[in-house]
């Protein structure tokens, strides 16, 4: 990881390192794959948190242990749709809108885990030199794999509400492609939200035996 976490080149003041470049842009593919359903989203999301928590261990404790649980929740994301990338019809996952109580029960995960972990960081300075932003970034990104993982659309919403506080903090922490592409996924979360919101609202159609998935 060493070469990775050399630097680039410099834009507009701001020196780009090899591994937050190349994470970023895996993390970039994997948010296009998770739009288009496709279940390659999970081993390309795996191999961008691998490569980030490298970029990101011994500076950004908070963000290496995020990168740490994204590649957890991908291997459950993976395992996920491949039971049941079959139930939307047309050989890929099936996408709906949560429950009120899967709505209440993440949120209420969110706000308890957040609070969790930023008393942890407080507990532990050397863990973060920002615990809130840190833990904040830590559980929403927890809670917006596990939902993507259920097929479930609030995980754009849940990334939205992410990238408010993960850009800054990148930009601060000297992470400045990080903070570039998040400009960028915040289009495709758009895009992807109204593709999914759409999606959820048709009935599946069978796959017919011997047609193209």
């Amino acid at each position: 990881m060493n070469s990775l976490n050399s630097e680039a080149f410099v834009v507009f003041g701001q020196h780009i390192l090899w591994s937050d470049m190349v994470g970023n842009l895996f993390g970039l593919a994997a948010l296009a794959l998770g739009w288009r359903r496709s279940i390659w989203t999970w081993p390309v999301q795996f191999l961008a948190g691998l490569i980030l928590f490298g970029a990101f261990f011994g500076h950004l404790t908070g963000s290496a242990g995020k990168q740490a649980v994204v590649m957890l929740v991908a291997l459950y994301g993976w395992w996920q749709w491949q039971r049941g990338k079959e139930q939307g019809g047309d050989g890929h996952i099936a996408v709906r809108f949560a429950t009120w109580r899967e709505r209440a029960a993440m949120a209420a995960a969110a706000a308890a885990g957040t609070v969790a972990v930023a008393l942890l960081f407080t507990a532990y300075p050397k863990l973060s030199w920002d615990p809130w932003p840190d833990a904040y970034i830590f559980v929403g990104t927890v809670v917006a794999m596990y939902a993507q993982a259920r097929g479930m659309v609030e995980f754009w919403f849940a990334w939205l509400l992410v990238d408010l506080v993960g850009v800054p903090l990148n930009f601060a922490n000297g992470y400045a492609f990080s903070g570039f592409v998040y400009v960028i996924y915040g289009a495709l979360v758009l895009w992807g939200l109204r593709d999914w919101w759409l999606r959820s609202r048709q009935p599946a159609r069978p796959t017919l035996e011997g047609a193209p998935a």
